[in-house]
C-alpha cells in the first residue's frame, strides 16, 4: 500500500499520465514479444548537426504515411552501441557492431511508442552509424542532407555557445578525461562525439566544429558506397532557399508517397518558414555576418571536402 506521504503523487496529473504511458509501453512491449508482427524498415534522415536536418525532417514528416517521434532519440541508439558500452570510443558504430537483437530492440521500441508502420527517424548521431544501420535494416531508405561547410560550421560554433543547450554530458554523463576546448572555455562536447574526439580536447572551437563537420560528411559519403543507390537520397541545404518544391517532390516520389497539394503547399513555403533556435532565420553565407575570422582560419581544413560536396570555397 502506498505511503500516505506519497499520496499526492497519485493525484498529480503529470505523474498519473507518466505512469499510464509507462503501462501502455509495457503492454505494447509484451504484445511485441509474443507476436513479433512484421515491420517495415525505417527511413533514416541524417546529416551533420545544423545542416538543415530539422526542417527537412518536418517536411518529410508532413506525410501521413510515416510514423514519427517529433524528437531525436540518441539515448536509445547510444544504449545499443555508444560511449558507455564501447569504452568512450565515440558515438559512431560500424557494421561489425550490428547484432540481431539490436534490430528487434529497435522495432520493439518503435512499436511501443508509435505503433506498427514505417518510421521516419531523425537522430543526428546516426550520420556516424550508417554502415551499422544498413547492416541492421538492409531495406531502409537513407536521406542525407549536407550544407556548405562555412555556414554549417559557423552555425555549430553558435550552437556550442548557446547556453549549453547541446551539451552531451546531459545525456552521456561525465567525460572520462579533461575537456578544455578553446583554452578551457568548454569543458564538455556538444552535438555529437566523433571518432578521434580526444585529439581535439584542447583545440580551438572552430577546429572542433570543423572536425565534426568533416567527420560527419566524410562518414556519410563513405557509407554511400555501401548502400544501393535506390535506397540513398542526397539533398543540399541550399536548395531550401532556391528550389524547395523541386527539392522535395522527388524525395516523396522515391519514398513512394503521393506528392499531394498539401505537401506541395508545405514545400512552397519553406524558403520563408525555416527558423533557428540559435541565431534567427537561416540564410546563405550567414557565416560572413557571424564568425568570418574563425571560418577563415579553418577554411584550409575543409577545402577538399567542400569541393567533393560540390561547393566553391571561394565564392
Amino acid at each position: 500500500m502506498p505511503s500516505l506521504r506519497n499520496i499526492h503523487k497519485l493525484l498529480d496529473p503529470e505523474i498519473r499520465q507518466k505512469n499510464l504511458r509507462g503501462a501502455n509501453y509495457w503492454l505494447r512491449g509484451l504484445f511485441w514479444d509474443m507476436m513479433r508482427p512484421a515491420a517495415s524498415d525505417p527511413v533514416f534522415l541524417v546529416g551533420c548537426s545544423r545542416s538543415g536536418t530539422t526542417v527537412t525532417y518536418e517536411t518529410i514528416a508532413a506525410a501521413p504515411e510515416l510514423l514519427k517521434f517529433g524528437y531525436e532519440i540518441p539515448q536509445f541508439w547510444d544504449g545499443l552501441k555508444g560511449p558507455q558500452n564501447n569504452g568512450w570510443h565515440s558515438e559512431a558504430a560500424g557494421a561489425e557492431d550490428a547484432e540481431p537483437e539490436h534490430r528487434d530492440a529497435t522495432f520493439r521500441y518503435f512499436y511501443q511508442r508509435l505503433g506498427l508502420g514505417r518510421v521516419l527517424d531523425k537522430t543526428c548521431i546516426n550520420v556516424l552509424r550508417l554502415p551499422y544501420l544498413y547492416q541492421l535494416f538492409p531495406q531502409a531508405t537513407f536521406v542525407f542532407i549536407h550544407r556548405d561547410g562555412r555556414d554549417n560550421i559557423s552555425s555549430m560554433i553558435d550552437g556550442w555557445r548557446h547556453d549549453g543547450h547541446f551539451r552531451l554530458s546531459k545525456f552521456l554523463g561525465h567525460f572520462p578525461e579533461t575537456v578544455a576546448i578553446s583554452d578551457g572555455e568548454f569543458t564538455d562536447w556538444s552535438f555529437f562525439l566523433p571518432p578521434g574526439w580526444r585529439d581535439y580536447n584542447r583545440a580551438s572551437l572552430e577546429e572542433v566544429c570543423a572536425y565534426q563537420w568533416m567527420t560527419a560528411n566524410r562518414m556519410a559519403l563513405d557509407a554511400r558506397k555501401l548502400i544501393p543507390s535506390a535506397q540513398w537520397i542526397q539533398l543540399r541545404y541550399e536548395d531550401l532557399f532556391e528550389r524547395p518544391v523541386e527539392m522535395f517532390e522527388p524525395v516523396f516520389e522515391r519514398l513512394g508517397i503521393p506528392f499531394t497539394a498539401e505537401l506541395l503547399a508545405h514545400c512552397a513555403g519553406l524558403n520563408t518558414r525555416p527558423t533557428s533556435i540559435v541565431k534567427g532565420a537561416p540564410k546563405q553565407q550567414k557565416w560572413k555576418d557571424h564568425n568570418p575570422e574563425a571560418i577563415a582560419r579553418i577554411l584550409p581544413m575543409i577545402h577538399p571536402l567542400m569541393l567533393e560536396l560540390g561547393y566553391d570555397p571561394h565564392d
